[in-house]
């Protein structure tokens, strides 16, 4: 039997925040706290093909164009008031250019040990998700409930074109 004091257990990481970060927002950095993405997905097409000489009845699949999902992001808190604005410049009515930007979505361990009020720190290992050419495509208010005792959370969902995933 092996000795519980010398072996290493790797428990699942629990409760969980999301910091996500836009580049070049009126030239800030804008900086939110989320509590769910959810979206996050790269999917390839398979394109399936036969040439007409082909002595097999069966295609051959071929790799076509990557596509994404539009990531939901769920928040409650924001350190600065970038974020926002990034996110009215995309859903004006009376917008020039979309304004497409860098996302860049960390996952903060919240039992990391930190104290209160500070950022708590980056899981360890390479736990963030980069988003290219990224620009909000909705924008939901809480519901607003004077009879309901619910966090009044609001959510942003977010088209881009290309997703990395750094190490």
């Amino acid at each position: 039997m092996a000795d519980t004091n010398q072996v290493n257990l790797a428990y699942p990481l629990t409760k969980m925040n999301f910091l996500v970060t836009v580049d070049g927002v009126d030239g800030v950095a804008a900086t939110a706290a989320f509590s769910e993405v959810s979206g996050v997905e790269a999917t390839v097409d398979v394109i399936e093909f036969r040439q007409g000489n082909s002595g097999s009845l069966s295609p051959v699949k071929i790799p076509g164009l990557v596509k994404h999902g539009n990531v939901t992001l769920k928040f409650g808190y924001t350190s600065n008031n970038a974020f926002k604005t990034w996110i009215q410049e995309c859903v004006s009515e009376t917008r020039g250019e979309m304004p497409r930007s860098k996302v860049q979505i960390e996952m903060i361990d919240i039992n990391s040990g930190a104290p209160q009020g500070v950022v708590q720190q980056t899981v360890a290992g390479s736990k963030v998700w980069l988003l290219t050419n990224a620009w909000v495509t909705k924008y939901s208010a809480p519901d607003l409930n004077a009879t309901a005792s619910e966090v009044a959370i609001e959510s942003v969902e977010l088209a881009y074109e290309e997703l990395i995933i750094p190490n």
